[in-house]
């Protein structure tokens, strides 16, 4: 069984101001009893594409995945995803605020990929089938490895922007881009009603589509990369329950929290301390009480945000001697 669970090890920042005095007993005893390493830091996308057998290209190939879900066709071509967001610029650097952030409507959507298309021609010319997921196709593929947006969002954009051979291009036509959306009325309105102005395009998740892989696993997943990766693998995609039930542990499964994601992008102590609280009410004190009954496999904590990773197997109970530490040196 995999948790993946974002931001469950989160910067020592958010650590340092968020769990100073948290005391949650089942996840200090289950970090405690477990064995910590380290796996990829490359994000949920990345963590959920390994699991369930679709191989890496130039990046993991999000957008012809997603694209499909979204109602498009991805034949034969290159897919980049092409998501509207917001760069905010901070005396040091420049953070990215992701498409959740700004609750663009259709028309919006449509406007702005309208006025983009218009300027750039094919050269760059957004699909947005859905407000938030904007597509760009190719006949061949770029040089070009990005980030993805979950892993860039909230983060300073400077070591996480694309790279490889054709990177400058991209980069020239997106700073030109800033210049045409800062004027664009759909923006000024925005502005006007208080909202984030959509000032540039992240590019990620580029590639072919890929081999359908049938994975029939459940995966519990709200989240709609997630599902649309589950839906493409023929895994049994459900919504996670409210709380853990040992009847999960019947199957191999895949198990989606991410309630820890906003505040954990955002840097908010308060909104990551009271979702790990939850946390550790809803999963993991239940999860230390059936531990003794999960299968020989044992089960694994992933957040594949810091790159860190728990193992627990059955014979993990009985280690009553590994006593739990203060919560913020053993998430840190």
């Amino acid at each position: 069984m995999l948790f993946i669970i974002p931001y469950l090890f989160p910067s020592a920042r958010l650590l340092e101001a968020a769990a100073q005095d948290l005391y949650l007993p089942a996840l200090q005893t289950l970090l405690a009893r477990g064995t910590s390493r380290s796996c990829p830091a490359e994000g949920v996308e990345a963590a959920l594409c390994e699991a369930l057998g679709i191989s890496r290209q130039q990046d993991w190939p999000l957008a012809p995945i997603t694209l499909a879900a979204d109602g498009g066709t991805a034949g034969d071509a290159y897919w980049l995803r092409a998501d509207p967001v917001h760069l905010r610029v901070m005396r040091d650097r420049i953070v990215l605020a992701g498409a959740d952030a700004l609750s663009l409507s259709r028309q919006e959507a449509d406007a702005l990929a309208a006025a983009i298309g218009q300027h750039f021609g094919a050269d760059l010319s957004p699909m947005p089938l859905h407000p938030q997921r904007w597509y760009l196709q190719f006949p061949h593929a770029p040089r070009l490895a990005t980030t993805p947006l979950s892993v860039a969002t909230g983060c300073n954009i400077d070591p996480l922007l694309p790279q490889g051979d054709d990177a400058l291009r991209f980069r020239t036509e997106l700073n030109e881009l800033q210049m045409l959306l800062h004027e664009h009325p759909v923006n000024q309105a925005r502005e006007t009603h208080g909202e984030l102005p959509v000032n540039s395009l992240w590019l990620w998740g580029g590639g072919r589509l890929p081999v359908a892989c049938a994975t029939p696993v459940p995966l519990y997943a709200e989240n709609a990369e997630a599902q649309a990766v589950g839906a493409f693998c023929n895994a049994r995609v459900q919504v996670p329950p409210a709380h853990l039930d040992a009847r999960l542990f019947e199957s191999e499964g895949i198990i989606l929290l991410d309630a820890l994601t906003l505040a954990g992008q955002t840097g908010d102590p308060y909104g990551w301390r009271e979702a790990l609280r939850k946390l550790e009410q809803d999963w993991f004190v239940p999860l230390l009480g059936t531990l003794r009954k999960i299968g020989p496999r044992g089960l694994r904590l992933m957040d594949p945000v810091s790159g860190k990773v728990l193992h627990l197997h059955r014979r993990d109970t009985w280690k009553v001697w590994h006593r739990p530490h203060r919560l913020i040196s053993m998430l840190s």
